[in-house]
């Protein structure tokens, strides 16, 4: 997922202009008191998972269908608590918010925190401490006849943006006495992971366009810390502050802080450049250029308890150089506009919100063209890369229609559209070619995921390929497709295929581990291809991006060992073990804090960078990381 969106703090837009405007949305509120902690209870055997050993069903295509007259449990279980997967019975690690929220879109806060079902009823996920306070209904919500769920989701997604911020923190365990376990941060964290088995994967080309893979099993696949970032303070009476944005070169890893962004050497962490800027990064693009340039929107000042600030600068970044390219704004009317959103696509910048958009030349800064408004219809976001993709919205909140279309970049003239049904709300740009786009239909997903279906579309012609079924209880990935366009986690799009994460599920047999997989969609048929890619058993493995025919992906680790990195084939889903980190406590609690869907998670020559989207000022920890780094000599 996707990364949660921060608290809405954007002033009201000058009244009158034409495109409708989302609800009022309301401040952060303060920080939740903290509950005892639940009582612990025994584990119970958890459900069966689905039958991943079926042939690929006809469309609609989903994932591993239950087997029929298989009846569901009479409740669900209560899973042992713990960090990891499979984490022996103890007290929860959580922060432990009493009748906590769900996240943005019904979501589970991340990292362990006591969590209640969310506005769908759905059930918190494996490794999650169970609710003791039931979560009170939402009533009289605004809107006309919209669906109660999806409104309730974007206010709820102010009052929960503190409780899933905290959890980027780090907490350290007393030391146990063992000598694995002397160690008590992750500072000069050495330790070597586990060894793989070094041998490199299959090039399978699975009808590939996007080259060869350049990601290779080094001799000794056991990582080390390279280096950690810690968390910064924010200003006093600033609860929260978005940090998000990362990226890397050749030779950098760049990150946002408070009010800067640093490149740091990639193998040491020695600071090679800070880019000081007048307030946070609000939204960062994933896309970098040929040349290191990359485009952000950050706000014109440090925010204040009276004066939030709103996001409504637009830069580009050249971060080989560490320099600000250029600075843009775009207004609506009088007022100035506030962005959610921005991309990079056919050396264009664009971005966009629900008070308008705007594009502008990537190396000049000239002003490229703006979307046309009218009273009913505005551009909400794009998505870039090799394509500069629009969704834009038209019609009343109750007769919402989305049009997908393929913009030039250069004069934003429409090549390309589709259009939704009436009723879908919400969608974002998993990829831009081949053209795939990710919706939660009907608010059916049930889970926070914002995903039901994927729709595959022929960018020439704006006609539909396939629909794609998605069930939110079969699938992992998510998306945020309210405010970052964007913006999702646990899917990847290569070979004409969709990969994505499936949920987690009972491992089989009479332990009460978890696993899930990686499956492959065909995205011209909507049908699964068969191709599997298993976690392990107490592992949960995430897609992270494509390496030409194959792909990456990051493996969440049990209680006692560390994470992975593994290279996928294409085509045999071979899978290749490029990294393997430290398995020590201390370098564990840090990593377990990085949460996959919570977090900005970056692989390239043999280097793991993960890091927070969030500074706060609510935490329990003696110590907290915003970026920890792992890399094979």
């Amino acid at each position: 997922m996707s990364q949660p969106p921060p608290p809405p703090n954007q002033p009201p837009q000058q009244p009158g202009f034409g495109p409708p405007q989302e609800p009022s949305e309301p401040q952060t509120p303060p920080a939740p008191a903290t509950p005892p902690t639940p009582p612990a209870q025994p584990p119970q055997q958890p459900p069966a998972g689905p039958d991943l050993n079926k042939a690929p069903q006809p469309q609609p295509g989903y994932g591993y269908p239950q087997a029929p007259g298989t009846p569901p449990p009479a409740a669900p279980p209560t899973p042992p608590q713990g960090p990891g997967y499979g984490y022996p019975q103890q007290q929860p690690a959580g922060y432990g918010y009493p009748a906590q929220q769900p996240g943005p879109y019904g979501q589970p806060g991340p990292y362990g925190q006591p969590q209640q079902p969310g506005p769908y009823g759905q059930q918190p996920p494996y490794g999650y401490a169970q609710p003791t306070v039931p979560m009170q209904a939402q009533a009289g919500q605004p809107g006309g006849g919209r669906k109660v769920n999806a409104q309730v989701a974007i206010i709820v997604s102010a009052v929960v943006a503190i409780a899933l911020i905290v959890g980027g923190g780090v907490w350290y365990a007393n030391s146990s006495g063992k000598d694995d376990d002397k160690q008590t941060t992750a500072e000069g964290g050495d330790t070597k992971g586990g060894e793989g088995d070094g041998k490199e994967g299959g090039s399978g080309d699975g009808g590939a366009t996007t080259g060869e893979a350049e990601e290779k099993a080094p001799a000794a696949t056991g990582s080390k810390v390279l280096f950690q970032v810690p968390s910064p303070k924010v200003p006093k009476g600033v609860t929260t502050i978005s940090i998000a944005g990362s990226w890397l070169t050749d030779s950098v890893y760049a990150k946002s802080g408070l009010s800067e962004i640093t490149g740091y050497d990639r193998k040491s962490g020695t600071k090679k450049w800070t880019l000081d800027l007048p307030g946070p990064v609000c939204a960062a693009t994933p896309h970098v250029t040929e040349d290191n340039k990359t485009a952000i929107v950050h706000k014109p000042a440090m925010p204040s308890k009276t004066d939030p600030q709103a996001c409504t600068e637009v830069a580009v970044v050249d971060l080989a150089a560490g320099s600000k390219v250029w600075t843009k704004t775009a207004k609506s009317g009088t007022m100035p506009v506030s962005f959610n959103n921005v991309t990079i696509g056919g050396g264009t910048v664009a971005a966009g919100s629900t008070s308008g958009g705007a594009a502008w030349d990537l190396a000049t800064g000239d002003e490229r063209w703006a979307p046309k408004t009218s009273d009913s219809c505005y551009d909400a976001g794009y998505g870039g890369g090799a394509k500069l993709v629009a969704v834009r919205k038209c019609g009343s909140y109750d007769q919402r229609q989305l049009h997908i279309q393929n913009v030039d970049p250069k004069t934003g003239d429409v090549l390309a559209e589709y259009k939704m049904d009436e009723g879908i709300e919400y969608a974002a740009v998993v990829s831009t070619d081949p053209l795939v786009v990710a919706a939660d239909v009907g608010d059916s997903a049930g889970d926070g995921s914002g995903i039901s279906d994927f729709f595959s579309i022929d960018n020439k012609t704006g006609k539909l390929r396939a629909r794609l079924s998605a069930p939110g209880d079969e699938f992992a990935a998510r998306c945020d497709a309210i405010y970052k366009v964007e913006n999702c986690t646990g899917v990847t799009v290569g070979n004409d295929r969709l990969y994505i994460a499936t949920e987690e599920h009972d491992s089989g047999g009479d332990s009460y581990s978890q696993t899930n997989e990686v499956v492959a969609f065909d995205l011209a048929t909507g049908k699964q291809t068969g191709q599997r890619a298993d976690a392990g058993e107490n592992y949960e493995i995430f897609p992270l991006r494509m390496d030409g025919p194959d792909v990456i992906a990051y493996k969440r680790p049990p209680y006692d060992k560390g994470g992975q990195v593994v290279s996928i084939d294409g085509e045999s889903f071979k899978e290749t073990i490029l990294m393997e980190n430290p398995s020590t406590e201390a370098v564990r609690d840090v990593e377990s804090r990085m949460s996959p869907d919570y977090s900005e998670i970056q692989f390239g020559q043999g280097g793991l960078y993960m890091s927070s989207v969030y500074a706060s000022d609510f935490t329990s920890r003696e110590k907290e990381y915003s970026v920890i780094a792992f890399g094979t000599e």
